[in-house]
């Protein structure tokens, strides 16, 4: 007897845990819904839950997909954030940490990340300027700064990448003082 109990718990507990995946599963994504509508696989599934499922689906994917998924800007976040010191009175007075994406031509991933020894050494020009000029002192975070970092920032990245490059993004950026 003493032996039956644990077993049991072993199985309400595994039997929780399937429950509990079944109810907590991830709706289906539109295309894989309407896929499954076209392939008949949304009858043969089980009845009428499935076929609202591919209903609701089919709604869904019909806006999108006016839009050419090709034309779809692709998002590339360098692997690395830069570190820039700000030097005032011959010492580092703070550092100014960023994060930077790219906003490129789909399928161009590849070549940013072919290129990012290059494109990382000319935003590093661009940011040591900034910091020289006086842009990471006050209030670094203004339109008007940050304005003329991203111009810096993306005439850098079409000197290395050319017209792959649609925008430079600040994703992260923080300034620590000493």
């Amino acid at each position: 007897m003493r032996a039956l109990l644990p077993i049991l718990l072993a199985l309400a507990g595994l039997g929780a845990g399937v429950g509990a995946g079944i109810v907590l599963r991830p709706a289906p994504e539109p295309e894989a819904a309407v896929a499954a509508e076209g392939a008949g696989e949304g009858e043969a599934a089980g009845g009428g839950a499935a076929a609202e499922t591919g209903g609701a689906g089919a709604a869904h994917a019909e806006a999108p997909a006016s839009e050419d998924p090709a034309a779809q800007p692709e998002f590339v976040k360098l692997n690395n954030q830069f570190v820039v010191p700000v030097v005032s009175g011959g010492r580092v007075s703070s550092l100014v940490v960023l994060s930077v994406s790219l906003e490129v031509k789909p399928g161009s991933r590849e070549t940013v990340f072919a290129h990012e020894p290059k494109l990382r050494d000319g935003f590093l020009h661009v940011l040591f300027g900034h910091a020289n000029s006086g842009g990471f002192d006050g209030n670094f975070t203004s339109a008007t700064s940050l304005r003329a970092l991203r111009t810096g920032l993306l005439e850098s990245a079409r000197a290395t990448l050319g017209d792959l490059v649609a925008d430079v993004l600040i994703i992260d950026m923080m300034r620590q003082d000493s």
